[in-house]
């Protein structure tokens, strides 16, 4: 039997599918063969790989704007306690007076990967024989590639990671081996089906989503917003095509799947790290995680009769 835990893009959502991904390893005591993980989740895998839970939520629950971008395109201002987001005209001017490509930049997301996924982590990996994947999008030949820890060099495992985390044009753009890469949610946003093509028979997968649609948005302000709004749209019809290939996969294959959803709508901008509200989701998975594994037990428990 081989076990897989996948995880699905979602920003500063992964915080909650750290709390999942801790109730299932350490309370259920899981042990998972393949991790596979996208955009936000292929950060996540490498550290789930060696159980370094505490070194996962200590990085999830301490980063903030300034450790993601190098360059950040847009503001946020609060208005009556709500968090606002408009274009920072004068560093998407600069950009492109640079020749960018994009409106900003994540050079430094890319020094955190390799502050936090150490060449040490990488061997250690390889040497458990855990086969860490990571999804990103070739927009340059148009298809989603996976890239395995098995098949990568260091340098290239983290190029890898940090292209499946992003988001452009709001973010970086990964150019290697004479492609351009881009977040990897953009074709997989949940990559239920890969696991299932690699050979897993068991899967626990975490949709950093919820599983009914429950928002109805606010009429868009500027460019960027609107943006924004498109993209939700695009990705939610991609996640909703991903589970239900996976789902109609998993049949065919008799593979047990077990999906965890977000029960709630956790931010409407997922590129928005807030510390605190991500330490809120962390301890939000766990009891999420805990009260579904009780619920579902509940249902096989048979009734006694006194």
């Amino acid at each position: 039997m081989k076990k897989a835990l996948v995880i699905s893009g979602g920003g500063s959502k992964g915080a909650f599918a750290g709390g999942v991904a801790q109730y299932l390893m350490k309370e259920e005591e899981k042990e998972y063969d393949l991790f596979l993980g996208t955009s936000t989740g292929s950060l996540m895998v490498s550290h789930l790989a060696l159980g370094k839970l505490d070194a996962l939520k200590k990085l999830y629950t301490n980063v903030d704007q300034k450790s993601i971008f190098s360059n950040s395109p847009f503001t946020i201002r609060k208005i009556a306690g709500e968090k606002v987001i408009s274009i920072n005209h004068l560093n998407t001017l600069w950009n492109f007076i640079k020749g960018r490509k994009t409106f900003g930049e994540s050079e430094n997301l890319r020094k955190l990967i390799k502050e936090n996924i150490t060449r040490e982590m990488y061997n250690s990996i390889r040497n458990n024989h855990k086969e860490v994947v990571v999804t990103i999008s070739n927009l340059t030949v148009n298809k989603i590639e996976y890239k395995s820890i098995n098949d990568c060099s260091y340098e290239d495992f983290c190029d890898w990671i940090w292209g499946s985390c992003n988001y452009v044009p709001f973010m970086s753009l990964l150019e290697k081996e004479h492609c351009q890469y881009g977040d990897g949610g953009f074709g997989a946003l949940i990559p239920i089906r890969e696991a299932i093509l690699r050979g897993a028979t068991e899967i626990d997968a975490i949709i950093l989503d919820t599983e009914v649609t429950q928002l109805n948005r606010m009429p868009s302000k500027n460019p960027f917003s609107l943006l924004f709004d498109v993209f939700d749209f695009m990705l939610t019809h991609v996640e909703k095509h991903n589970i239900t290939i996976g789902k109609l996969a998993a049949k065919n294959k008799n593979v047990t799947l077990n999906l965890y959803y977000t029960p709630t709508i956790l931010t409407t901008n997922s590129l928005v790290f807030d510390k605190k509200l991500m330490r809120t989701w962390w301890e939000s998975g766990f009891m999420y995680a805990k009260t579904k594994r009780e619920a579902d037990m509940s249902e096989f428990r048979p009734d006694t009769i006194d």
